[in-house]
């Protein structure tokens, strides 16, 4: 199974049934945290603000707030998040009440996806079942063109293959889609984690994994099957970028032939790759990591036919186990959740099943969104939950976004005449999308059982790729979402667009009762993220039309990369756990996010006042509520296997260092806190990063 990322994003009950869709409740008349939206019993007092900003906004939160045994992280976002899967959960066991054994409308079919996951005596009854027909296909394969056909079949089914496809708008022609090609066929997070000796235990522990899951599909020779294929994947990790290298569009654009392909990464069978992936007829596919193809494909051409058996079999449970019975499940979560993540127990099983139905976090997790009914679970979920006056509210917020984004690039000190013009065109063509897609997604076809869960996630996955496949061969549908409803996050795509799901538009993320200044600091600060992806080290690369395009003068670029270097330095001195610093390399798009959403957000807010003082609530002003709103959004705390899999692997720096990255660049917040010199996080105004 492969998933392929095509967007930036921001970056976490009763069983009896219940109505399906609640009457929509009364407008809100308090803050969810009175007097004004910020949460008073979070702050200590006993910090100085200049010394550590986030631990004065969020310190009595801190250290009264203990993380959940099933998670591996407690924050304001998964407070949302859980908010809105004990919402999903209320929904999914009615849609099941009384489900037919094969539904054939949307809210049947989800509910049967549910019920059958909730099934437990009969999924375990089943065993391995379920996949035999898989791992029988692997095993019978009689030489490397019959896998490649099975490896082609990785984005439908549970197979693996060592290179993923995608289909994404093509960035040097934006009214046409393309195939993309891209490095796969590791099964822990990152390279890192084969290469680095910090990692050991981790990689032993995968071993383990390895070899329970080939015992428990009865696969010949499970420990020196399971020691191969960490000694394969372990190559393929060594041909693989680095996560920093992949951030850099321009490398990763490489069009090529079929046949061009084949000959630059010889011993890989591609013809029956894509043929098999339904793209055989396609005449040209975008290579991502190039140099990598060619040592990836060696080392699939050079390895014994049993050990890539076995590979694939040992993914295809992998893929699988979170659908199978309970020992392929402990088996899945010891080491994907305890091991990688310090999750200390399994999730209750229905926090599981809304998972696999909905994918709620899948904006996060693209694999979570495999095999889903994420995009059916959707329209069911804001046909109950989002009301029309929020998605009224927050275009205002974004209206006073964009109007500030468009004043400071007009007043920026460092760009020329030329790339100004070019840089505010790009921003007139944004288009942003809140709560919900205008077009549903057509499910008529999609067969759903209540007693076949493995199939279900296979046809939903099927009928996915399927989808993509075909709307690739039409022009570009720019009013796609690449995120559902359900996620409680937001992005910025490629299709210049900025997207807010439903689910993020609530507290404390967005309150309709709060001081508006919150909401700046809060939503705003989300928004004018996202606005700046389209300009960050990434986004400056694209043009106002979409494509691919150097639009900078060799002086500004040369200028803006100074300015971000240094930001990145700032960023490299964070050490998230002992011994391991953030990356600028990887992180440095979401760091430049992070200080230009922040600095837009608060010229909206000031933009918002319309020339009158912001008001004094509760002893603290319009400034103090904007950065403390901003401080309380990002709050949180996470175990730390969970903290270095995110340093490592993730674009977004550790959630605290969002805090005390960006904000001591910002002029606002010496004056409004009284920082000075001498405070721990006070930067003289010549050492402060100005970029956006």
């Amino acid at each position: 199974m492969t998933v392929f990322r095509t967007m930036i994003s921001l970056s976490s009950l009763a069983m009896a049934g219940a109505a399906m869709a609640d009457p929509a409740p009364p407008a809100v008349q308090t803050p969810f945290f009175p007097p004004f939206g910020i949460d008073l019993t979070a702050a200590d007092n006993s910090v100085r603000p200049g010394d550590d900003f986030f631990a004065y906004a969020n310190g009595a939160w801190l250290a009264r707030t203990t993380i959940p045994a099933d998670a591996s992280s407690v924050t304001t976002g998964r407070m949302v998040f859980e908010r809105v899967e004990a919402r999903l959960h209320t929904l999914l066991e009615s849609a099941a009440l009384g489900v037919p054994e094969q539904p054939d409308d949307v809210r049947g079919k989800v509910g049967a996806m549910y019920a059958a996951f909730m099934d437990a005596g009969r999924i375990d009854a089943l065993g391995a079942s379920p996949i035999r027909a898989e791992l029988d296909a692997v095993a019978a394969a009689n030489d490397r063109h019959a896998l490649a056909v099975l490896m082609g079949r990785s984005n439908y089914d549970f197979d693996i293959a060592p290179f993923a496809l995608g289909i994404d708008v093509d960035l040097k022609d934006p009214k046409i889609y393309s195939v993309y090609i891209d490095q796969s066929g590791l099964g822990l997070p990152d390279r890192d984690y084969y290469l680095e000796p910090g990692f050991k235990t981790t990689r032993e522990a995968y071993g383990k994994y390895a070899r329970t899951l080939l015992q428990l599909i009865d696969w010949p020779d499970p420990a020196g099957s399971a020691d191969a294929v960490l000694a394969l994947e372990t190559r393929i990790a060594k041909a693989s970028w680095t996560k920093a290298q992949e951030r850099d569009p321009v490398a990763l654009y490489n069009p090529m032939s079929p046949a061009e392909i084949a000959a630059y990464a010889p011993g890989f069978d591609w013809p029956a790759f894509f043929d098999s992936a339904g793209l055989g007829k396609r005449n040209r596919f975008i290579v991502a990591p190039k140099t990598a193809f060619p040592p990836i494909a060696a080392a699939i051409a050079d390895t014994p036919l049993p050990t890539l058996k076995a590979w694939m079999a040992f993914h295809i449970a992998d893929s699988a186990a979170r659908y199978l019975s309970e020992p392929f499940q402990t088996a899945h979560f010891e080491l994907h959740d305890h091991v990688l993540s310090g999750q200390g127990e399994q999730r209750a099983r229905w926090k599981r099943a809304v998972l696999a139905v909905s994918g709620p976090d899948c904006g996060a997790d693209p694999a979570g969104c495999f095999g889903t009914l994420n995009w059916a679970v959707g329209q069911i979920y804001t046909d109950a939950d989002f009301r029309p006056e929020t998605r009224a509210k927050i275009q205002v917020l974004v209206a006073n976004l964009m109007a500030a984004m468009h004043a400071r690039i007009e007043k920026l000190d460092w760009m020329s005449p030329a790339t100004r013009a070019e840089a505010l065109k790009k921003l007139d063509t944004y288009t942003v999308k809140v709560g919900y897609p205008d077009h549903p997604r057509d499910y008529s076809n999609v067969v759903i059982r209540r007693d076949d869960l493995v199939g279900d996630v296979r046809r939903a996955a099927r009928a996915d790729w399927d989808f993509q496949v075909k709307r690739s061969l039409g022009p570009v549908d720019r009013t796609d979402w690449s995120m559902t409803p359900q996620t409680v996050d937001a992005y910025n795509g490629s299709l210049r667009d900025i997207v807010f799901p439903a689910a993020i538009l609530q507290p404390p993320q967005f309150d309709p009762a709060a001081d508006d200044a919150v909401n700046y600091g809060a939503i705003g600060g989300v928004i004018g993220h996202e606005l700046t992806h389209g300009f960050d080290d990434q986004g400056r690369a694209i043009d106002a039309a979409g494509a691919l395009r150097d639009w900078w003068t060799a002086q500004d670029a040369r200028k803006f990369k100074e300015r971000a270097a240094r930001l990145g330095a700032e960023f490299a001195a964070f050490e998230p756990v002992p011994g391991l610093h953030i990356n600028p390399d990887l992180t440095m798009g979401e760091n430049i996010a992070d200080l230009g959403g922040m600095t837009i957000a608060l010229d909206a807010y000031h933009r918002s006042l319309n020339g009158h003082p912001a008001p004094v609530i509760d002893g603290t002003t319009g400034d103090q509520r904007f950065f403390l709103s901003w401080a309380q959004v990002w709050r949180g705390k996470a175990r730390e296997n969970a903290i270095r899999q995110q340093t490592i692997s993730d674009p977004h720096s550790y959630r605290k260092y969002r805090v005390l990255g960006p904000i001591p660049n910002v002029d606002a917040w010496y004056a409004a806190f009284d920082v000075k010199p001498g405070d721990r996080m006070y930067r003289a105004p010549a050492d402060r990063v100005r970029i956006w």
